[in-house]
């Protein structure tokens, strides 16, 4: 399930993803509207958290245009609690509401209940070609293939590359997700993590079928 997250306020963008990566989400983000709806057509994302005041554009001109394409779930945020607002949001097409500042366990709960009642349910399990990754087991199916055991940082890796299958996802975004905003993850240890997840996955890991280095940019998984 990969989020659409916008806000200009980088402080809470990132306290916001890192949260929703924390729950299992993909993320993906953006601080403007036309950066949103760039990021909005390249990724598909499967839900959206919009802040209605942006330095370029709005979170309304967001919704308007992702609602004229999109049935997906728009959350929107505000810092004021005008009813003018809310109003003006639903008639753009939004789902649900929130106001600043809230906490990320509420936004989180709000999220589910979203995806729930829009028929998306978060479901544990991540398909991609012949991949099946199971989040709340750890566990990887590749076709009729035995059982994989991942560990916990294995399977974050998957998830963000199962979510972006066939896509570069690029060595920064990785980090972030699998060690968070302010973890501690490096370069050398997402090496390290690929290398063991590749010994894993791959039937001869010199030559990898599924994950491969795209040189200077990041990863890409072709599932199969």
């Amino acid at each position: 399930m990969k989020i659409l997250i916008v806000d200009d306020d980088h402080d809470l963008l990132d306290l916001v993803a890192f949260a929703l990566q924390q729950t299992g989400y993909a993320v993906v983000k953006a601080v403007d509207a036309p950066s949103a709806l760039r990021v909005f057509e390249e990724e598909a994302p499967d839900l959206a958290i919009l802040d209605i005041n942006l330095p370029i554009g709005s979170g309304f001109d967001i919704c308007k245009a992702i609602r004229a394409q999109s049935t997906m779930p728009i959350m929107m945020l505000t810092v004021r609690g005008e009813e003018q607002d809310l109003v003006k949001a639903l008639d753009f097409g939004a789902d649900d509401y929130m106001t600043k500042p809230f906490s990320p366990r509420t936004l989180i709960a709000r999220v589910k209940a979203l995806l729930r009642r829009s028929g998306m349910s978060a479901e544990s399990a991540m398909t991609a070609g012949s991949m099946k990754l199971d989040l709340d087991e750890h566990s990887l199916q590749i076709g009729e293939r035995g059982l994989l055991k991942l560990t916990k940082l294995e399977t974050r890796l998957l998830q963000i590359l199962i979510a972006n299958a066939g896509h570069v996802v690029g060595t920064e975004r990785l980090l972030t997700h699998v060690w968070g905003q302010r973890g501690s993850g490096d370069r050398q240890l997402l090496k390290q993590l690929v290398h063991r997840l590749r010994q894993k996955i791959e039937e001869d890991p010199a030559q990898p079928r599924f994950l491969h280095t795209e040189a200077g940019a990041g990863y890409r998984l072709h599932p199969g």
